[in-house]
């Protein structure tokens, strides 16, 4: 929980952010536009994007999203258009005016990046530059929602595949699930388990199962970080949150096998307090067994 002193300085920073950078005027680096319209421009680039995407990228509901389009579309910037095979699907897409206007921005916001570091000496830009990007990547990980789903859910489907084709490609003898003891899919679903999923914008960048046996601890199964979302510490939210369900569930302990290629997982679960343990399993594909004591209570 955050203490008043790191609020407050939240609040501070938020203020001069958005004096410095001009999004409190409605003529967005002095165009006839707000912040919103000139960021959908932006989002929606040269290919195109679903208008369900851009409210999921931006965190925006539907009804705004609506009047920023129908603003754009007025000024014949913008074109929404329903899918040819569902209807219920919209894309926008920038006219040519639109990516005209999209450069203008485009130009404008490289002067106002350059206004902002052009009275400090080179130090100084480098520490700025620094922390903005520090800053980018603790934003992006806040932004990142879990969600437990069933295993057939679509984004799980997703991520398993991806999890299984790194595998095929990193470990030294292949991969194949048929030959390893991943559990059915029914057993990373109540009451056998649970599968989370982790999302940014919308779009599913990671996966982790749990296993509940009865009669057994816990297990960690299937988890998996896209490569574009490592380094927000989805890992260790990962392992935190199945610890938590393990707990509830009244196990006392938390367990998991792994491969000896998948180096940064091994060095995740030592700094995350699992122990190296004797093999629990016939695993064909581990080379290292990992435990540990968790404070379990059943739920009531």
């Amino acid at each position: 929980m955050a203490d008043a002193t790191e609020i407050e300085q939240v609040r501070r920073f938020n203020r001069a952010v958005t004096e410095r950078v001009g999004v409190l005027h409605d003529r967005y680096l002095g165009r006839d536009r707000p912040v919103g319209e000139a960021r959908l421009l932006w989002e929606i680039g040269e290919q195109g994007r679903d208008v369900r995407r851009l409210r999921e990228r931006l965190g925006l509901d539907s009804g705004y999203v609506s009047r920023l389009l129908r603003s754009l579309e007025r000024e014949g910037l913008v074109t929404v258009e329903p899918h040819h095979q569902d209807r219920r699907v919209r894309t926008a897409r920038l006219t040519d005016a639109g990516r005209a206007e999209r450069a203008v921005l485009d130009h404008r916001s490289d002067e106002l990046a350059g206004s902002l570091l052009e009275p400090l000496n080179a130090d100084q830009r480098a520490r700025l530059v620094a922390a903005m990007a520090d800053v980018d990547r603790l934003l992006t990980a806040a932004t990142v929602a879990l969600d437990t789903v069933a295993p057939d859910h679509p984004d799980a489907q997703y991520c398993l595949r991806s999890y299984f084709t790194e595998l095929q490609e990193r470990f030294e003898t292949g991969f194949d699930p048929a030959r390893s003891l991943l559990p059915d899919a029914g057993e990373l679903g109540p009451p056998h388990g649970l599968l989370l999923v982790a999302r940014l914008h919308g779009e599913p960048v990671g996966c982790a199962g749990l296993k509940l046996p009865a009669d057994a601890p816990a297990e960690v199964k299937r988890m998996w970080v896209a490569p574009q979302a490592r380094g927000l510490g989805l890992g260790r939210r990962f392992l935190a949150e199945l610890e938590e369900r393990a707990a509830r569930h009244g196990s006392d302990r938390l367990r998991l096998d792994t491969n000896r290629a998948l180096t940064a997982a091994i060095g995740l679960y030592r700094a995350c307090g699992f122990e190296e343990v004797a093999a629990f399993n016939q695993e064909r594909y581990a080379h290292h067994w990992f435990e540990k004591r968790i404070a379990g209570s059943p739920s009531v």
